[in-house]
């Protein structure tokens, strides 16, 4: 019983706070993720720069400063033409997503997902992130209904309060 509230209590706290199963990363990971391709670009082999290149595209999207998540999303769309094998390709669209979800483009993101399940149907982190982006859109459809329906209030009961007002004065 005490799990089933505790529960209740977190999913009410994510439906506020946004709280999401994908995770963040810290600037200090970036920071030694950028390091590792500046090392990388040092005569090691186009495999090993791949790899870096890749690692430091997920520390930007995952980053909780939007010019990082940015910065990823340009590095990923540059990278997406030399991509050769559908994994890769499935990677790469995947981060794209994860990208334009961290900024708030949920359709464009969604949009990536699908495009990563055709690749990969049963691909759980893809499924996931599905979910997450259509609980996302819900939450801010639901959030924008609350606020017309207060805006609607407010107007008629001012309105109610001017009509009450004028018929007083006759």
């Amino acid at each position: 019983m005490d799990a089933k509230i505790g529960n209740f209590f977190d999913s009410v706290g994510n439906f506020f706070t946004g709280g999401d199963q994908i995770p963040w990363c810290d600037s200090d990971i970036v920071t030694g993720c950028e390091r590792e391709v500046a090392e990388a670009g040092k005569g090691s082999s186009d495999e090993l720069k791949n790899e870096c290149i890749m690692r430091l595209s997920w520390a930007l999207v995952h980053s909780r400063r939007p010019e990082d998540v940015q910065r990823g999303i340009a590095m990923l769309e540059a990278s997406l033409g030399g991509s050769n094998s559908p994994l890769q390709m499935r990677e790469k669209i995947y981060l794209l997503a994860v990208g334009y979800y961290r900024s708030g483009d949920y359709a464009r993101s969604r949009q990536l997902v699908e495009r990563c399940l055709e690749i990969e149907p049963e691909w759980r982190q893809a499924l996931t992130l599905r979910k997450t982006i259509e609980d996302k859109i819900t939450k801010d459809g639901v959030i924008g209904i609350g606020i017309a329906a207060t805006a609607v209030t407010a107007v008629g009961l001012l309105a109610g309060g001017l009509v009450a007002a004028l018929s007083r004065k006759k």
